[in-house]
């Protein structure tokens, strides 16, 4: 069954300070935040299943990367990811689904990691266990070695932080997609993950990409530290 691959591309990214949206940031002074992540994925999944979910400025982001599919969300200013990655599961066609949010920047090394995972059609998240930052979204395992918490208020046993990139398998989509109509329109889709593993049992691995050069541009000092990493 095939993989959908999105990007969350649709909110303000004011925390940046720019008038552009923040994927359209250029990196190192060469590709901007989402070319780098579209060129990387077009080369390992076909076009047709490469979708970004899109709202602030949404025109100039369309002009950037044209030869993937968008999906609007209207209500970019007033919602947050959860909304967002709900539309997308609710059009994309049937098959697992591998959502990056727009402001990652990584090795191409980080999706060859990904693939047998995605073969094996198994949700889990992407972790760097070398950080617990207080503004990241930080998590717990359970006795299994699996996701137990997810959320920026993990307060006691914070393993390290989710990075932004997840995958949700065919079978567990459709609880993940009824947590995250249940979110408030403010949620991050972690909220969403959560709910499905504690009130569905869904199981969610945490997948350790410490060792591959990746960040998540949110400040400056995010932005500055990407710059010198590629």
């Amino acid at each position: 069954m095939a993989t959908n691959i999105v990007i969350l591309a649709a909110g303000v990214g004011s925390r940046l300070g720019r008038a552009a949206p923040k994927p359209l940031t250029p990196i190192g002074g060469g590709e901007s935040i989402i070319e780098r992540a579209v060129r990387s994925l077009q080369h390992r999944f076909a076009k047709h299943s490469i979708h970004l979910v899109v709202g602030y400025k949404k025109e100039l982001i369309m002009e950037v990367v044209p030869d993937v599919g968008f999906i609007y969300n209207q209500d970019y200013g007033d919602t947050n990811t959860s909304k967002s990655l709900l539309k997308a599961l609710d059009i994309l066609g049937p098959g697992g689904v591998l959502w990056l949010n727009g402001d990652v920047v990584f090795d191409d090394q980080v999706i060859d990691l990904l693939l047998p995972h995605l073969a094996m059609d198994r949700s889990f998240l992407c972790v760097n266990t070398s950080k617990v930052s207080e503004e990241e979204v930080k998590y717990t395992l359970d006795d299994a070695g699996r996701v137990q918490q997810l959320s920026k208020v993990v307060e006691e046993g914070a393993l390290g932080e989710a990075i932004g990139i997840n995958y949700i398998s065919a079978s567990d989509r459709v609880h993940l997609t009824r947590r995250l109509e249940q979110c408030a329109p403010t949620d991050y889709f972690e909220r969403g993950i959560e709910q499905a593993i504690d009130m569905d049992g869904i199981h969610v691995e945490p997948l350790d990409i410490s060792h591959l050069p990746i960040i998540e541009v949110d400040f400056l000092e995010d932005l500055a530290a990407a710059n010198q990493m590629f």
